[in-house]
């Protein structure tokens, strides 16, 4: 079932795409859903950054690979200019590289173009919570490109960080729960939650949800090991 978000508010979305006909698709997708708003479009990375500075929307769908100024040179002044809005790719890219760039530049998520209309729709509604969302056949990847030594990390030591509670939020977000079922399952306030997955991405110096699973991850190898 679709929910509103809290404030009773349809989130705001721009769509930024260089293609009409697709650009088109999501807004008529979108708004088939009273929980959204389809506040803007703009069909290159210029138009989007004048467009998001105008409407401030909750979140950009942005596309990738743009003709003239590049999703990602797009991303990097959107998040100068737009900082309360949450950037989400969604591109036809499913090279690992172009997801770790987007995710190491800020973005709030990254989709692929041919998920189905409910996977977008949480995912949108994620992104607006303050969620970082990646498609799950790119998840995989994710993990991969890190695990090469994009990061050089001390687990052991970092990990001696973290307070009790905080391991806890950490171990919730390697199974990959969102922050209502992280405080339904420890008894917290959403509020708190969310103060304690702030707090556990800074102390580990990670920038993403999906960065702090696999850590987790790394650290019980290295544990195991």
């Amino acid at each position: 079932m679709n929910q509103i978000n809290e404030n009773s508010q349809p989130i705001s979305v721009l769509l930024v795409d260089d293609h009409t006909l697709f650009r088109s698709g999501i807004r008529s997708l979108l708004q088939r859903h009273p929980e959204f708003n389809v506040v803007g479009e703009a069909a290159d990375g210029v138009e989007g950054i004048k467009r998001a500075k105008q409407l401030a929307p909750q979140v950009v769908l942005l596309d990738l690979h743009m003709p003239g100024m590049s999703g990602l040179e797009t991303l990097h002044l959107l998040l100068q200019d737009c900082p309360d809005s949450a950037i989400v790719m969604l591109t036809v890219s499913e090279d690992a590289q172009d997801l770790a760039a987007a995710l190491k530049a800020g973005a709030s998520g990254y989709l692929l173009k041919n998920i189905d209309t409910d996977y977008l729709t949480r995912a949108v509604r994620r992104a607006a919570a303050g969620e970082t969302v990646v498609a799950e056949a790119m998840t995989s990847k994710l993990v991969a490109q890190l695990q090469a030594g994009a990061r050089p990390a001390e687990p052991a030591s970092e990990i001696d960080r973290l307070t009790p509670r905080e391991r806890e939020i950490l171990d919730c977000l390697a199974r990959g729960e969102s922050n209502k079922v992280i405080a339904r399952s420890l008894d917290l306030s959403e509020s708190t939650v969310k103060i304690h997955v702030q707090n556990v991405l800074k102390k580990l110096n990670l920038s993403s949800r999906v960065q702090a699973a696999v850590f987790a991850v790394e650290h019980r190898r290295a544990q195991q090991g």
